[in-house]
């Protein structure tokens, strides 16, 4: 067979994973405070980017100020998170699904899948196209977080582990946020039920879980409580000790008569005693860390109420940095420039300096754009409570306003929301659905675990319900629930089962 070379013409659309749309990717998933960080490696690679400082994110720039990128979009006229602007420069749209749409046609194509979740180059090798390697020279963005484990980490890991319910661990979290440096919760549990819009008994319950967490002692309410629960994890809490720990000032004052007379022991017993408290921590929190506990998260939106009774949603401005490109001392440098060398890297300098600019611009645009619409969606779990968190998945907001599922997700990935019920991250809001009974509107499932939790604190101790009775009373409600599942929840939420109830309240009712 006889070979020959000829000169075909091709027209394909091939997917071109540039470096500035890897690191578009990356920004959308940085949360203020990373990005941040971000933003001032950048101004010291970059002598055109500068930051201005005490200001908040807003549509208009100061007359006083550099210019920004001079074809950078208004606020209004963006509905992407890429726009014309990424596609003009990459020719390529952001808001699209990179996990599984790579090929090999170009090198600027031949990345992995995962760099599309935070990989990218940095800015400085971007000026002259890009490169075909597409390693991260600064590290990978976990490897600048501190690697030890405060105490605010070890809490919440044993939140997710141990609570089954998404309420208990909600409100489980909102605890958490009013620990002090010592490791006492003195909050007030009535304004932290007025806050989140529950029943003053589910924030007790909560506590009662949390403070069975490590160190011995967390949660407590104050010094007697705190080392009552280390004696009662060490089988010590019997009723001399308790009276002991509900006069320590009179322990304080050494007043060693009464406290023989209220302890009711002798003076060896009662030395035992005091040496067994000396012997506890006083200050749980700070015998886990030296740093004791991080600082509560800082949030990305901030979230309020509005003269109309809507919502007013905005990023946070003491995290978000505002960037600009100094075009003046660009037209300066580049007037004293001489050499091709000289030439070329300032191009290249303002090239960078411009492309961040529309990157910050439109990954705050989109923030404000997918949060606002989760909390129009949630509106009634803002305004009435828990109990009304509504069923919703990605693909929700994503329809809504016309973005790719994976875009919402990034967006809403390690990014937190101040709202009037307390600080959540924006993934709390999605949760499953639970079709109605009647055809209405479907219910969440955390609301429906709730509802569950509720009918059983409620329940008559004579008529304890059962599963099967359960269903009965959430379907009259409208919720259309299987008895499985709601086993499934009452085990999740370590709920005994309707016979150990029954034995349980009728031991309690007889005094045992």
């Amino acid at each position: 067979m006889a070979l020959n070379v000829r000169l075909d013409i091709r027209q394909a659309q091939t997917l071109v994973m540039t470096p500035q749309l890897q690191q578009a990717i990356k920004l959308l998933q940085m949360n203020n405070l990373e990005l941040s960080s971000f933003v001032e490696q950048e101004i010291e690679r970059n002598p055109l980017l500068e930051v201005e400082e005490e200001r908040p994110y807003s549509e208009e720039t100061p007359s006083d100020a550099p210019e920004p990128v001079e074809d950078a979009p208004n606020l209004s006229e963006v509905d992407t998170v890429a726009g014309q602007d990424f596609a003009e420069e990459s020719g390529t749209a952001l808001d699209v699904d990179y996990d599984n749409t790579f090929n090999n046609d170009s090198p600027g194509d031949q990345v992995e899948a995962g760099m599309a979740a935070g990989g990218g180059e940095a800015f400085d090798s971007w000026g002259n196209g890009g490169s075909s390697d597409f390693s991260d020279p600064t590290g990978d963005l976990e490897r600048t977080l501190a690697e030890s484990k405060t105490l605010r980490d070890h809490l919440i890991q044993q939140i997710n582990m141990e609570l089954g319910d998404t309420v208990m661990r909600m409100v489980a979290l909102h605890l958490l946020d009013h620990l002090d440096a010592s490791g006492y919760m003195r909050a007030d549990l009535d304004e932290i039920a007025e806050t989140l819009g529950c029943d003053v008994d589910l924030i007790h319950r909560t506590l009662a879980q949390v403070q069975q967490f490590d160190p011995t002692g967390i949660f407590a309410r104050d010094l007697g409580e705190c080392l009552a629960l280390q004696l009662r994890e060490q089988n010590r809490l019997d009723p001399a000790i308790q009276a002991l720990l509900d006069n320590l000032e009179m322990l304080a004052r050494h007043d060693i008569p009464g406290l023989l007379r209220v302890c009711d022991v002798d003076q060896e017993d009662l030395a035992d005693m005091i040496g067994e408290i000396r012997r506890l921590d006083p200050k749980p929190a700070l015998s886990y860390s030296d740093e004791g506990l991080a600082q509560p998260v800082t949030p990305d939106i901030l979230m309020r109420a509005g003269p109309g009774g809507d919502w007013i949603i905005e990023l946070n401005p003491d995290t978000l940095p505002r960037v600009l490109v100094n075009n003046a001392y660009h037209a300066t440098v580049s007037r004293q420039a001489s050499d091709q060398d000289s030439k070329k890297y300032i191009a290249e300098c303002f090239q960078t300096a411009n492309w961040l600019v529309k990157a910050l611009h439109q990954r705050a645009t989109t923030i404000l754009k997918v949060s606002s619409e989760l909390v129009g969606q949630q509106d009634a779990f803002f305004s009435k409570g828990v109990g009304y968190l509504k069923p919703l998945i990605l693909r929700d907001i994503a329809e809504a306003i016309e973005m790719h599922e994976s875009t919402v997700s990034r967006v809403t990935s390690n990014k937190f929301i101040a709202t009037p019920r307390g600080i959540y991250e924006l993934k709390f809001f999605f949760t499953t659905a639970i079709a109605s009974a009647d055809g209405g509107e479907a219910h969440s499932s955390e609301a429906v675990r709730h509802r569950i939790k509720a009918l059983i604190d409620e329940e008559n101790p004579k008529k304890v319900l059962s599963d099967d009775k359960i269903v009965e009373h959430l379907r009259a409600e409208g919720i259309d629930i299987a008895r499985r599942t709601v086993a499934k929840y009452r085990e999740a939420m370590k709920i005994p089962s309707s016979v150990d109830r029954r034995r349980q309240k009728k031991m309690q009712l007889n005094g045992g």
